[in-house]
């Protein structure tokens, strides 16, 4: 199986007019994107909804492996919210790969606020296909 992009991705696609948008950079090691947070992104109200900071935090660590040429898909991601996060937040997120043990690759991300407090991380299981 072929991984491929095509601008329509729910996080990362550019042309994806419902999207998140992400877009990344790398330092040193790490692969980083913002999250600006936004009224449509709430569950609770004022609050943003848990499964779409996991999508954030998902695609950093996902989009991280197919930059550097292994062709993964998530087969586990475990999600570990600190704080809550309120709308209109910008949050930095942060990916890096931590274990390579084929065909799996390990990887966390974690989420920080402007204030530079840690509100979610996570782990991830990837398989290459």
């Amino acid at each position: 199986m072929k991984l491929e992009v095509d601008g329509m991705c729910f996080a990362c696609g550019q042309q994806n007019p419902i999207g998140l948008r992400l877009k990344f950079r790398f330092e040193e090691d790490d692969y980083v994107t913002s999250l600006e947070v936004l009224p449509e992104y709430q569950g609770w109200a004022g609050v943003v909804h848990g499964g779409l900071l996991a999508t954030a935090l998902d695609e950093t660590m996902a989009r991280l492996l197919w930059e550097k040429g292994i062709n993964a898909i998530t087969g586990r991601l475990e999600v570990r919210y600190r704080r809550p996060v309120r709308i209109g937040e910008t949050l930095e997120i942060r990916g890096r790969i931590t274990r390579m043990r084929p065909p799996a690759v390990e990887t966390e991300a974690s989420a920080t606020a402007g204030d530079g407090a840690l509100v979610a991380e996570a782990r991830a299981t990837s398989m290459r296909v």
